[in-house]
């Protein structure tokens, strides 16, 4: 396995921070070449031995090739996968809450840079995600189902991005729409649950990295399946090996983490 090459958006951040050290640990696969803060922020980079700076064109400018690992803020996320597709390094997106035309811009930038985009990049929730139409389909439709999602009191997008791809992934197993059958909220006398509704509650609180549970609700029986993360490596191991994935991969489409499980 060749080195890769990668360049850390947010570098101070939990997650940059995290992604930046899990990479200098491990000089066999991956190398650190670049790293980006906001302006005014850069002076705790210096340490790093890398390429550091607060504008990423002129950091990819010297870091051909190297792959950019954003998981910072859905509008920055968005921008900076433009300006990699111009320079044609290959991008990794973690951030949550894009919205459906902030998505299309990535894909937009993925006809000319190859681009992964994972809300979720954990391998063991994804994993999940394959399992659980079979559940949907075996149980049937007497089963009610219900995502619930806890997270840290600085998260700043609900229901999390994960809560939403597990809807649909529910949603998609039933044959239905997810945007037609979710339910992000529930507040005041709003009668009985429709059937094939799909309920998604978020909770905040403390330093939770990452909760989520699906519930089957059936006639005398529950089935609760839940996910837990403990700490935010978990994440960036799994961006650093979807880097790794994504640098050999063509530009043409958005890539998902679907696509490297299989």
């Amino acid at each position: 396995m060749s080195v890769c090459d990668v360049v850390v958006m947010g570098a101070l951040g939990r997650m940059g921070a995290t992604l930046v050290r899990l990479a200098k640990a491990d000089p066999d696969n991956y190398r650190l070449v670049g790293a980006l803060e906001r302006s005014g922020c850069t002076a705790g980079l210096a340490g790093l031995e890398c390429v550091v700076g607060d504008d990423l064109a002129t950091v990819l400018a010297k870091c051909p090739g190297a792959v950019v690992i954003n998981f910072t803020a859905p509008a920055p996320s968005v921008e900076a996968a433009a300006v990699a597709a111009a320079t044609g390094n290959p991008v990794v997106v973690g951030t949550t809450g894009l919205s459906p035309d902030q998505t299309a811009a990535l894909a937009e930038s993925a006809k000319k840079t190859p681009i992964f985009f994972a809300p979720n990049m954990s391998v063991g929730l994804n994993v999940l995600l394959t399992v659980l139409p079979d559940l949907v389909r075996k149980l049937g439709p007497a089963y009610d189902l219900e995502v619930m999602e806890i997270h840290h009191n600085k998260k700043a997008d609900a229901p999390s991005g994960t809560a939403i791809k597990l809807g649909q992934c529910l949603a998609g197993a039933k044959g239905s729409d997810y945007d037609a059958v979710k339910r992000h909220s529930r507040d005041g006398i709003i009668g009985p649950r429709p059937a094939g509704e799909i309920g998604v509650a978020a909770l905040r609180g403390g330093d939770v990295v990452g909760d989520h549970t699906v519930y089957f609700f059936g006639p005398g029986e529950r089935i609760e399946v839940t996910h837990r993360v403990g700490n935010r490596e978990t994440f960036a191991q799994g961006a650093l090996r979807a880097a790794a994935w994504i640098a050999k991969q063509p530009a043409g489409r958005l890539y998902a983490m679907a696509d490297m499980l299989a």
